[in-house]
């Protein structure tokens, strides 16, 4: 799915009001966009994560722990959450409500905007490895600790609406094996045989 041009129309603060595990589904398919000095750079999410705070062992807000990581996840609906693991900034979408620390994770996307200056910041030109994991897309787009609490419905880090996927898959989560029984909930979604996809099942 490529599409020179874009059209980036923000999504209505409703639909960030979604339950969590829906709104993980329902963010498939909308497309990603980040604003810099350098340009434009967009892509279609493919995949994503939840996490559910108060009783999700892998999450940071677990048993609401608060923290000044965490506390944008306590905040309404709508807003970037973005941490440091591993030297990679990852970006999430805080979600379930003011005072329920929950947050969906993007795993993936597929580049559709600003291409070239993916490549250059990656320093790559296989195009399916561009963006196809969480530290990857954040670099791929030029999304940073600076985005830490931005509001997504207006640039320059803006969910827009995109396209409805014709499958979704769901699994286990990736990268939380030490979370107890959290480790095996299927909270893992995915636009089904997308090539951007960090892992297949």
């Amino acid at each position: 799915m490529n599409h020179s041009h874009v059209t980036l129309e923000p999504l209505e603060d409703e639909f960030y009001g979604q339950p969590t595990l829906e709104l993980a589904k329902a963010l498939l398919g909308c497309i990603l966009a980040k604003e810099t000095a350098d340009g434009m750079t967009a892509g279609y999410i493919v995949e994503t994560e939840a996490y559910i705070g108060p009783f999700d062992q892998a999450a940071h807000s677990y048993m609401n722990r608060r923290t000044k990581r965490t506390e944008i996840m306590f905040a309404e609906s709508g807003f970037a959450y973005t941490y440091v693991m591993h030297t990679h900034c990852l970006v999430n979408v805080v979600s379930g409500g003011k005072g329920n620390p929950e947050a969906i994770l993007i795993r993936a996307v597929e580049p559709c905007l600003g291409e070239e200056l993916m490549e250059k910041r990656r320093g790559i030109q296989i195009r399916r490895n561009l963006t196809n994991g969480p530290g990857k897309l954040t670099k791929a787009l030029g999304i940073t600790m600076e985005d830490y609490g931005r509001k997504l419905n207006q640039l320059p880090l803006l969910i827009a609406k995109g396209y409805q996927p014709s499958s979704i898959s769901s699994g286990k989560r990736i990268g939380i094996d030490n979370s107890g029984e959290a480790r095996d909930y299927p909270w893992r979604f995915w636009v089904t045989g997308n090539e951007f996809v960090s892992r297949k099942s």
